[in-house]
């Protein structure tokens, strides 16, 4: 009797075959990957919206402040993926392995050092926005969770962005799935305290997601360490190899200083949107909400624009990695068009949908609709973004980001409320123009080509 061996995995290489179809195929899984992950904060703001506007204040502020501290991991995880792709498109997966186990020490310190800024400085933090207390205290409650889960929330991006550069996106769609459908089902019964869970509030809503994401990590460690992907680690060989860490640090820094500038700048913002009262910083808070709901799919084309790029010059293909950005930005622009005419004419339901105060859905619809002016100019940004990060031009991306941020947004946010009939939507109308002349400035710097020669 002849035993058979075990199917060999075929692997696809996807510098090879037609463009558009690997964009695609790599693409799907991101961006329901991506989706499920917006789809978190999405989910809280829905139960946490039958509290009221002001429990929808206090997480939108500390939000802001969870997002900055996580794109200290995203910069960091950008860095990951541009020598994981470049790796694994030159064929050098132990290259690619010994990049991911210098994120994973650096995660582990940094979430060491949130965790302790959680549990002393959050109310702290909070109260420096000037907020109503009722609105900085729940704020605050859900911050501290959110700071004492950093490494759940680090190792889950962390498996899933070193997956999803090697080109192994599936995976962790699945994950994504799993973990994401466990928080949609918790998420009520620690917010309400249904069944025998305690009533937590916003704190349920905190808890639910870092629990969750602790699952998802926890699984996608194990299928890391196991062997069943592209990459393989190994707990014996996880050691500081600090020619590859230097390497990682010096894509990752930029795009950290970039994340941390651009989140920055939101807080400066919401600071302003402050004095305009509590409605109508739920209504900014309520627009990041809605904007996952078109992010995911541009996201994820960029993501997968940045990783086939990434590969292609790896495999010295610079042409081949250039056609497919271009691709990219097609698709996304189409998509960016159809989703701006629904804007229009459903704000009003949109906004509604999350919380139907009358004067919260007003000041809401029209921040929504100022938001389809730099929709177009958005995609193009985020794919150029991206694609330029992930081939090692993070320093680019940063300078993008910081002349468009404190030249632009900032300034702006100031004085068109200050000196102008618009009051607080002429904060908004200034997050439009930044949003369209950082996409002009990516653009004029990726038609220069100097991106294809960018060695990491």
């Amino acid at each position: 009797m002849t035993i058979k061996p075990p199917k060999r995995r075929v692997e696809r290489d996807w510098t090879k075959g037609n463009i558009t179809g690997n964009l695609w195929r790599l693409s799907w899984p991101i961006i329901i990957s991506y989706g499920l992950t917006q789809l978190g904060p999405t989910v809280d703001t829905f139960w946490v919206g039958k509290l009221g506007s002001k429990a929808i204040a206090g997480i939108g502020s500390a939000g802001i402040i969870v997002i900055l501290a996580n794109n200290i991991n995203t910069g960091l995880l950008i860095g990951l993926r541009a020598l994981v792709a470049r790796h694994v498109g030159s064929g050098d997966r132990q290259g690619a392995n010994l990049a991911v186990q210098q994120a994973f020490i650096i995660i582990v310190t940094f979430s060491a050092i949130m965790a302790t800024i959680g549990i002393f400085f959050s109310d702290t933090i909070l109260r420096l926005f000037g907020l109503e207390p009722t609105v900085a205290e729940q704020g605050a409650a859900y911050l501290r969770i959110q700071f004492l889960g950093t490494l759940t929330i680090g190792l889950r991006t962390l498996t899933e962005s070193a997956m999803q550069a090697s080109g192994d996106v599936k995976l962790p769609m699945n994950i994504g799935i799993f973990y994401r459908l466990f928080h949609v089902v918790l998420d009520p019964f620690l917010i309400f305290g249904w069944w025998i869970f305690p009533s937590m509030g916003v704190s349920g809503a905190s808890l639910a997601g870092v629990l969750t994401q602790g699952v998802g990590g926890a699984i996608g460690m194990w299928f890391l360490f196991s062997g069943r992907t592209r990459l393989r680690l190994s707990v014996k060989g996880i050691r500081l190899e600090l020619s590859m860490l230097r390497r990682l640090l010096k894509v990752g820094l930029p795009a950290i200083a970039g994340s941390v500038e651009r989140q920055f700048a939101n807080v400066v913002v919401l600071w302003l949107i402050v004095p305009f009262g509590t409605v109508a910083v739920a209504a900014h808070s309520l627009i990041s909400r809605v904007d996952t709901f078109v992010t995911p799919v541009i996201q994820g084309t960029s993501q997968s624009s940045g990783v086939l790029a990434a590969q292609n010059l790896g495999a010295q293909q610079p042409e081949r990695a250039e056609r497919t950005v271009w691709v990219a930005m097609g698709l996304t622009t189409v998509l960016m068009i159809v989703f701006s005419v629904f804007v229009w004419f459903w704000a009003e339901r949109i906004i509604g949908a999350f919380n139907n105060e009358p004067s919260l859905v007003k000041i809401g619809s029209s921040f929504l609709r100022i938001e389809i002016a730099s929709f177009l100019a958005l995609n193009l940004s985020m794919v150029l973004s991206q694609s330029l990060q992930t081939v090692g031009a993070t320093m680019v991306t940063m300078v993008g980001i910081l002349a468009t941020l404190w030249g632009v947004q900032v300034p702006l946010s100031y004085l068109l409320p200050k000196f102008t009939s618009l009051g607080v939507y002429g904060i908004r109308w200034a997050g439009v123009v930044a949003t369209v002349l950082r996409g002009l400035f990516y653009l004029v710097y990726f038609q220069t080509g100097a991106w294809k020669r960018k060695r990491i």
